[in-house]
Order: structure tokens, then sequence, then C-alpha cells
């Protein structure tokens, strides 16, 4: 399941509502997408003859909607039923919003143990938003503190911080260490093809230390934003498993022409220009990664983790399918 980060909760209900009863009275056309998309490039959805408040599913819209969205609207639906999440709050989550209170309910006994102050909560599993954004979003956040069986969140942070973040699965056949939390809060994915994630991302890269004799066996890969702190962290982790025994290997972008400038809101880690190779070691690193690191130095771009689709991120890099299969 990759949700469309294009629509929000009310516009998968209808959607839905669209696929179940041919016709919908919501007030969606104004979205971007589906008036893009679904009205005017596929001309699944248009309005009623006659009465152009009512949209009508045409005829190619209940496979493609079973293709596309089916899944994901049950996944949610399921996950707000269970946990009795309030109907007019949650009419505003984006997709995204909704796999992170997703994530945090998974999570919720490592996430409460070492729970920090709402703006670096936000920060963190909110990443991209903001540290304000939980803040701002009562509705929101009224829902995290409902999954974490808190009233508020503290006034300052603890000492340390080293959550256990893990998608584990019965038969693992490898693991990922992830920078980010993007790839966790899609388990499904992961477990449906036998590979474990580790988030090690921020100040959490401690917890390595605790991987298991066995997980040490299997083939270990780097996930990771491809900026300067992200390349720092490889290199740091690599180091601590080579002296385990075991190697790391760095996952190159599936589309390495997704960039993004350097300087840029909620973005810090930046190149050291004033540094060869941004005082890096290249033979460290193979040909096509050092020539990927080097162009994005010498043009002060960046790659950002969020933009992988995990699937495509392990076939590019001949992780998956499995050999024999």
């Amino acid at each position: 399941m990759k949700a469309n980060q294009n629509l929000v909760w009310r516009h998968y209900k209808a959607l839905n509502e669209l696929y179940t009863k041919g016709r919908t009275l919501a007030k969606i056309t104004k979205n971007a997408y589906i008036n893009a998309v679904l009205i005017k490039q596929k001309k699944l959805i248009k309005p009623k003859a006659g009465n152009i408040k009512i949209l009508e599913a045409q005829p190619a819209f209940k496979a493609f909607y079973e293709k596309e969205f089916k899944t994901t609207y049950e996944r949610f639906e399921k996950f707000l039923n269970d946990h009795n999440l309030n109907d007019d709050a949650r009419q505003k989550y984006s997709a995204q919003d909704l796999l992170t209170l997703m994530f945090i309910a998974e999570n919720r006994s490592t996430l409460k143990a070492g729970l920090t102050t709402i703006r670096k909560f936000s920060n963190l599993i909110f990443k991209g938003h903001g540290s304000k954004y939980l803040g701002q979003h009562p509705g929101l956040q009224l829902a995290v503190c409902k999954l974490l069986d808190i009233t508020e969140f503290p006034e300052k942070d603890p000492k340390t911080l080293q959550w256990r973040l893990v998608v584990d699965c019965t038969a693992p056949r490898a693991v990922v260490l992830c920078e980010n939390l993007d790839f966790l809060k899609v388990p499904w994915t992961a477990r449906e093809n036998q590979v474990e994630l580790w988030y090690v991302g921020g100040n959490n890269t401690a917890i390595i230390d605790f991987i298991s004799e066995d997980n040490l066996k299997l083939p270990i890969y780097y996930s990771c934003d491809w900026d300067h702190h992200g390349i720092r962290i490889y290199l740091m982790i690599k180091e601590k498993l080579k002296s385990k025994g075991c190697d790391l290997t760095l996952l190159f972008p599936e589309n390495s022409d997704l960039r993004l400038p350097v300087v840029m809101p909620n973005h810090k880690s930046k190149w050291l220009h004033d540094k060869p190779f941004s005082g890096f070691k290249p033979e460290l690193f193979t040909i096509e990664e050092r020539k990927l690191i080097e162009e994005l130095i010498q043009d002060d771009q960046w790659i950002e983790e969020e933009s992988y689709e995990l699937l495509g991120l392990l076939t590019y890099n001949k992780v998956l399918p499995w050999p024999g299969e």
C-alpha cells in the first residue's frame, strides 16, 4: 500500500462511496488530483446530468479504485474504527497523518517510554511538517494523546533518547537500517517481503549495538538522505558493524534525479565545501556512489529518503526478488 499524498481522509471516504454506491454528494472536485486525474484525464468521475452537485462513477472507475485505493481505504477505516477516533477530527487527516497515527499505535509502548516534548515529538514523528505541526492541529494532537494514553506531553526532554523502533518479521532475509521513519510507517511492505526495518536516525544509532547475532548473519543495508549528515551517519554505522564482523551496504536511490536544494526549510545538513569530498574518504564508496555524491556537492543538492518507495528501492538495488524466486 502506498497512500496517495494528494488526498485526505474525506476524499478517501468519498471515493469509497463512489465505489460502493456509484455516486456521492461530497464536494471533492476542488482537489487537484481528483479534478486533474480522475475527472479530466481518466474521465472516471463526472457530474450527473441535470444535477452537477452529484458526482457519478463511470464504468472504468471500479477497476481503477480497486487497484489504487481500496486496500488503503480499508486499512485506514479499520484503524480509525478500531481506535475509536473522532469522526469530525478524522475528516481532516491527510494520508500521511493517518500512516503516522498507525505507526504511533503500533509503537505506542516504546514511544511512551521515551516521550519527548510535543515539539520534539512533532519534528521527529511528523517529519517534514516542522516542530509546530502537532500543536497547530488540536484534533490530531488529541488523537496522538489518545493513542499514547497520555493527557499531555512533558515540558522537558529525557536526557537520553534511544527508542527501539523496529518492524520485525518472523523470518527476515535481510535488515534495512533507516535514517527516517517513513518506511516503518508502512510495515506491511517490509513484512510481506521478509525484510526487517530498524530506525537508526537522529540520536538513535546506539541501538545497533543490540542487533542480535542472528540478524548480523543477514545482509544489512542502509537507507538514508543523501546529504552530508546522512552519509556521515552511514560511515559511522558501517565502521561500527565492521567491528562486529559484518558489512553494511548503502542503498542507491532508484531515482537519483529527485534532487532538492540544500538550503530549504527544515533541512539543516550542508555539504562542507571547504573540504575535499565534504571531508569523506572517496575510497570508502563505489564509483557510482562517489559520482553521485560529487554531483550533489557540486550543485549543493541532496536526495531525501522520503522520496523513495521501499519496494522500488530494494528492487533497484537487486535486493529483491530473492534468488530463486
